[in-house]
């Protein structure tokens, strides 16, 4: 039998190093970036894959229900383009996996939305195209990456950098941002 002992210990002592080096500033810029383009009545459009899909999906869960019914009554205008598995399957069979979020872009970005991208490595092509595209088409970019940041980090006008080698770590860090802009845009922070 494996013993268990001693996980919960190492894995959290893990979390708190990246927790306890993260760039503070960083997140609050972050923060500020969503709640910008709440406060401007903009789409926030979210993407990712695998985990990042699901963080990605998280997010709007939380913001679209949770902003509205605690932030005032100001209608979040949240969307996730992995939410929609018909949508992507089409567009991965008909045209190109790594077309999957770009080609939701094109129907629906207007100048100025918050497209929100999601990617550990920061190399995932699907999620590089959809930014490219939104940078081209005038909307706000923000990465979420971890790892050496890719070349989302590069690419995204915002960043939010969680600086590990550690695929679950990096993964929590977003998702605690994601809370944090809960938080903040119902007014609790």
């Amino acid at each position: 039998m494996i013993s268990s002992k001693g996980i919960a210990e190492a894995y959290l002592s893990k979390l708190i190093a990246q927790l306890s080096t993260i760039n503070r500033d960083e997140i609050d810029h972050a923060v500020q970036v969503v709640a910008d383009a709440w406060q401007a009545g903009k789409q926030i459009i979210t993407l990712g894959n695998g985990g990042s899909s699901m963080t990605a999906l998280h997010f709007i869960t939380d913001w679209n229900k949770s902003v509205f019914m605690y932030g005032g009554g100001k209608p979040f205008r949240g969307r996730s383009l992995v939410d929609n598995m018909g949508l992507v399957m089409a567009y991965g069979n008909d045209i190109s996996f790594q077309d999957i979020f770009v080609e939701q872009l094109k129907n629906i970005l207007t100048p100025g939305d918050l497209v929100l991208a999601i990617s550990g490595s920061g190399n995932s092509e699907n999620v590089l195209r959809a930014v490219q595209y939104a940078n081209e088409n005038d909307a706000v970019t923000l990465g979420l990456v971890g790892y050496r940041g890719g070349k989302l980090k590069d690419m995204a006008q915002h960043v939010l950098w969680a600086d590990v080698d550690d695929m679950q770590v990096a993964e929590d860090v977003h998702a605690i941002f994601g809370h944090m802009v809960m938080q903040r845009l119902c007014g609790y922070l």
